[in-house]
């Protein structure tokens, strides 16, 4: 596995004025394997940590990754070996950024059932949405056309409190 690293440079127009925040940037495109899985995992632990995140904190986002890394894997792309999923990591000065998006035939929001309902509370899926937004202060869910991007962001210190969700 290779990370593509973006650095920071001057720029043209928009592009510069988006990123002009943003510390660094690591991507990965990786294989719809369980051991990918946990490499997005075990890398977001390290980025955290990197972050200045605390241990709980990291934790949280580790286990967010892990979340929606499986749902890449299992409900976007289906294990299948020819599909890919990515992941990229991006410090900015307010926040850390998390994207993940597979080649898989997208989410229908509307059908994600509660897992607090009781009809619901025994099954042993259907909690992964519910903790991604549990662990995170955003999170915004798009649907590509095909595959689907989540989008999870932990904010620095006190803008924590500020934590909101979107989805297109």
């Amino acid at each position: 596995m290779r990370p593509y690293i973006i650095k920071k440079k001057p720029g043209y127009g928009r592009a510069h004025r988006v990123d002009r925040h943003v510390k660094n940037r690591v991507s990965y495109s990786l294989a719809s394997t369980l051991e990918s899985v946990n490499t997005a995992e075990q890398k977001a632990f390290e980025v955290a940590a990197k972050a200045g995140f605390g241990e709980d904190e990291q934790y949280h986002i580790a286990m967010a990754v892990r979340e929606a890394a499986v749902n890449a894997v299992l409900h976007g792309n289906g294990y299948d070996p020819d599909k890919k999923f990515l992941v990229a990591y991006e410090m900015t000065l307010e926040s850390l950024v998390i994207t993940i998006a597979d080649q898989g035939s997208g989410l229908d929001l509307k059908c994600l059932t509660d897992p607090l309902a009781p009809e619901n509370l025994m099954k042993q899926t259907g909690r992964g949405i519910f903790l991604i937004r549990s662990f995170m202060d955003e999170v915004k869910i798009r649907d590509m056309h095909p595959g689907t991007e989540i989008t999870l962001i932990k904010h620095v210190g006190h803008k924590a409190a500020n934590a909101k969700e979107e989805s297109k």
